[in-house]
């Protein structure tokens, strides 16, 4: 029998963790990551994300564009895009290598079998961790150079300047999702076994107090 807490710190890693998976894909997908607007056209703005750029207006709506060429994107969306994609994918193979690790499920019995859980537990946590790193890495990159060109001086106030999007909080969120859910899933890797020798042994000890019990009983009838 497992311990019902490291049972609970799996389930809810798994949940964390799937959750985290898909703030990064809509952090990946989004367009939102930088927001342009400028006094002299407060119904017109511009969004710009990893893959494309959108012009958003309050009468014809918004229209999006795929970036043409990769070569002409800047070295910081570059990375970006690297990053957040590497993040991904690292996030789907931690959870991948849970789902077998789980205590729910009837595979890898007996002493050899706790072992290997135990170590696909471990390793999908340290995807995680390091899944929750990679995607706040370029989110936390792009969020310092906004703020650096927001109150750049030398920039006149005429012209647009970037602001947070949506998909950077999203990203932040993902990043927060994976640690929790790494530290989850490696903290359920320990405790299990000591709990099931004090279960075990407490077994024993019942069996061994209610036969010296019954013991006793037919000595004073005899």
């Amino acid at each position: 029998m497992t311990n019902p807490c490291n049972v609970a710190m799996e389930l809810l890693g798994m949940f964390i963790g799937i959750g985290g998976w898909f703030c990064s894909l809509a952090a990946t997908i989004m367009p939102q990551w930088q927001s342009h607007s400028t006094e002299l056209m407060a119904s017109e703005s511009y969004e710009q994300g990893l893959w494309e750029a959108c012009v958003v207006q309050e009468v014809a709506g918004t229209e999006c564009r795929s970036y043409d060429t990769i070569l002409g994107l800047g070295h910081t969306l570059t990375l970006a895009r690297l990053l957040i994609c590497l993040s991904d994918a690292m996030c789907l193979l931690g959870l991948l290598l849970a789902i077998p690790a789980m205590s729910q499920i009837n595979c890898c019995k007996g002493e050899e079998g706790h072992r290997t859980k135990k170590g696909l537990r471990i390793t999908a946590a340290v995807f995680l961790c390091l899944a929750g790193l990679l995607v706040l890495t370029p989110v936390s990159y792009v969020a310092h150079d906004i703020v650096l060109k927001f109150f750049d001086e030398t920039i006149p106030h005429v012209v647009p300047r970037s602001e947070f999007g949506d998909a950077m909080f999203i990203g932040w969120a993902a990043g927060f999702l994976d640690v929790v859910a790494s530290v989850l899933l490696f903290a359920s890797s320990f405790g299990s076994r000591d709990y099931e020798h004090r279960l075990v042994y407490h077994h024993q000890r019942q069996e061994i107090i209610s036969v010296d019990g019954s013991s006793k009983k037919r000595m004073e009838y005899v």
